[in-house]
C-alpha cells in the first residue's frame, strides 16, 4: 500500500494504534549549519493537542538544536518503523522547562513505554506542534 499524508489532529484508527504501541523512535533536528542530526528517543503523540511529546536532557544536542533556531522554534520530524509500517509527525519544536509540562510528558512516556523515567533535575520537554502527519501504518497480521 502506498504512504499516506493525514491530519495530525485527527488519525485514522491504525495510525494512532501504531503510535500507541512500544516503539523506539527518532527525532531529526538541524544543527546551526543545516546538516540533519538524528537520534533515538522515546515520542508520545497526542493528537486532541496536536504534540508530541520528547523528554530529553537540558543539555543535550537536540534540546540545544531547537534552542538556537529562536523563538520561531524549530522544524523537526519524529519518526518509528517496524517492518513495513512506519509513521513519521512534522512540526515546530519547542523547548519547555516548566515542570507541570515536564512532569505531563513524563506521565506519558510512563503509560507508552511501560516504565517511569528516572528521576532528572536537567530534564526538559520537547514540544512538537504538528503540522503534518504521514506513513503507512496499516496493522500487520
Amino acid at each position: 500500500m502506498a504512504a499516506y499524508p493525514l491530519d495530525p489532529g485527527d488519525p485514522d484508527p491504525s495510525y494512532l494504534t501504531f503510535w500507541r504501541e512500544r516503539h523506539l523512535c527518532t527525532l531529526t533536528t538541524l544543527r546551526p549549519d543545516g546538516s540533519p542530526h538524528a537520534v533515538p528517543v522515546g515520542v508520545t503523540y497526542d493528537p486532541e493537542a496536536r504534540l508530541a511529546r520528547v523528554i530529553a536532557n537540558k543539555s543535550s544536542t537536540k534540546v540545544t538544536n531547537i534552542l538556537a533556531a529562536g523563538p520561531q522554534g524549530a522544524r523537526v520530524a519524529v519518526c518509528q518503523v517496524d517492518g513495513r509500517r512506519w509513521a513519521t509527525l512534522e512540526g515546530r519544536a519547542f523547548v519547555r522547562l516548566e515542570r507541570e509540562r515536564v512532569a505531563e510528558a513524563e506521565r506519558r512516556y510512563a503509560e507508552r513505554y511501560g516504565r517511569t523515567p528516572s528521576p532528572n533535575p536537567s530534564r526538559a520537554v520537547i514540544e512538537i506542534e504538528l503540522t503534518r502527519a504521514m506513513g503507512k501504518a496499516i496493522r500487520k497480521g
